[in-house]
């Protein structure tokens, strides 16, 4: 029987194919897939590695090389299981509740067991505008099927689960979503699972999926916290069918805002603007003033980045008008963060990304809470950053110097990520006096040193 290596270098020399040539058609078939590969150069490597022997494709490659030679894993030498796990790294919206239910516990599973292909999976663009359009014309929420198994699950476990995730949360906001994402998914695979696989009544099932989702959503933030973008795009599609199912829209609503929120991050603004419109869309009925704020909001972001200011300004605008009539009673108790101190944080970075700096620094000068550290990193950033925008390089890096000392102790690779685009920036104002001494000071700092590996 041929090894692997040379079953697999036969099937593209039979086809006259080069390893450049491979690559496009591995690059096609995960773009078909919903996926994205890493560099030519990166995947190039990985074949010839394939092919000389040194290690075999793991459960995202195989699949994609059967799909690209059109042939089965069993012909290339690659053992059946391998693409067993293939469903948990596509990003697609789960089709039921118990679709739901397995999934996201495999995703939690395969999460605490650091499954390298999953950490390191890419978000699919497609995947966002599936999750939207499916959330937008779902029909009533589905019920999961009746259990004889399991746990009995009542008010006083889901009671739990809240408070346990409102905990996870506070550390969060406090120490970056690295510091406490393991245990979070830890608690999820050990606790929760257990209890969404349980007997419970369909009162209790709902409120039950609702907590889930939240937590869910709170595990997805932090994995976008730490850059774990495919990953974090997964729970955010699991926790929007888990809060479909729970018929609370304003969760859901509130979801999709989140994926806005890391589309923009991400550079994919058409695909954020069209989440936060989604969002706004489908609670309509019963929307709050905190979440349209928050919801054109996260358009505003999408649409700074796009050069649309006149659109920005407009979506700005509704924000402000929108959190005028808030009421908190009537308030989800996990929006309240939301206030006119997070609008101007928002408000901040839409100005500073329309090369408004002025406005930006005016904005962000009233964006730091006092009791948010992480956003006030990032409102801090967004100070420094608008100051060397309007020339002002000494305060900027003042202000910059304030926020190191702020963010020491923060976990977070998007807050390493504000610091390495201040560095870009800041090198391209020359070699000032006030520049050299603050990269004098900067050194020591922990972020500061990812900042200059973050490439």
């Amino acid at each position: 029987m041929k090894p692997t290596s040379v079953r697999l270098r036969e099937a593209r020399t039979s086809r006259g194919w080069s390893q450049p040539r491979l690559v496009r058609e591995l690059r096609q078939v995960a773009a078909q897939r919903g996926h994205q590969l890493p560099s030519d150069a990166s995947v190039k490597r990985r074949i010839a590695s394939w092919e000389n022997g040194h290690s075999t494709p793991d459960v995202f490659y195989g699949p994609l090389l059967c799909d690209a030679f059109g042939t089965s894993a069993v012909e290339l030498g690659l053992r059946r299981g391998e693409s067993k796990d293939v469903a948990l790294l596509d990003a697609a919206y789960p089709a039921s509740p118990d679709d739901a239910i397995r999934t996201v516990g495999q995703l939690w599973r395969a999460d605490l067991n650091r499954y390298d292909p999953l950490l390191t999976a890419e978000p699919s663009e497609p995947a966002w505008n599936e999750a939207s359009l499916r959330w937008l014309v779902a029909p009533e929420p589905g019920i999961p099927r009746p259990r004889t198994e399991g746990v009995r699950v009542g008010l006083g476990d889901v009671a739990a689960v809240k408070t346990t995730t409102d905990v996870f949360a506070q550390l969060d906001d406090q120490f970056g979503g690295d510091h406490a994402r393991h245990s979070v998914i830890q608690y999820l695979n050990n606790d929760v699972a257990p209890l969404l696989r349980g007997r419970y009544t369909e009162q209790v099932g709902r409120v039950l999926f609702s907590a889930v989702a939240e937590a869910t959503l709170l595990a997805g933030w932090m994995s976008y916290d730490a850059c774990h973008h495919g990953l974090a795009q997964r729970y955010f599609l699991q926790a929007l069918r888990l809060a479909q199912d729970a018929n609370d829209r304003r969760l859901a609503g509130s979801i999709l805002s989140a994926m806005s929120h890391q589309a923009t991050f991400l550079g994919r603004y058409t695909q954020a603007v069209t989440l936060a419109r989604a969002a706004l869309m489908g609670i309509s009925p019963v929307a709050t003033p905190t979440l349209r704020a928050q919801f054109h909001a996260m358009e505003a972001r999408a649409l700074a980045c796009t050069g649309d200011v006149v659109a920005c300004e407009a979506a700005l605008s509704a924000a402000t008008k929108a959190l005028e009539g808030r009421n908190n009673e009537d308030e989800p108790e996990w929006i309240s963060y939301f206030d006119e101190v997070e609008l101007a944080a928002e408000a901040a970075h839409c100005f500073r990304d329309v090369n408004s700096a002025r406005r930006a620094v005016a904005y962000a000068e009233n964006a730091m809470s006092g009791s948010h550290v992480r956003s006030d990193f990032f409102a801090t950033m967004v100070l420094a950053d608008a100051h060397l925008r309007a020339g002002d390089v000494e305060e900027a890096c003042r202000v910059a110097l304030d926020t190191l000392d702020l963010g020491e102790q923060l976990k977070s690779a998007r807050c390493i990520s504000y610091l390495a685009e201040f560095r870009r920036n800041l090198s391209t104002v020359g070699k000032s006096s006030a520049a050299r001494g603050f990269a004098e000071q900067a050194r020591e700092h922990r972020l500061w040193i990812a900042a200059e590996q973050w490439g």
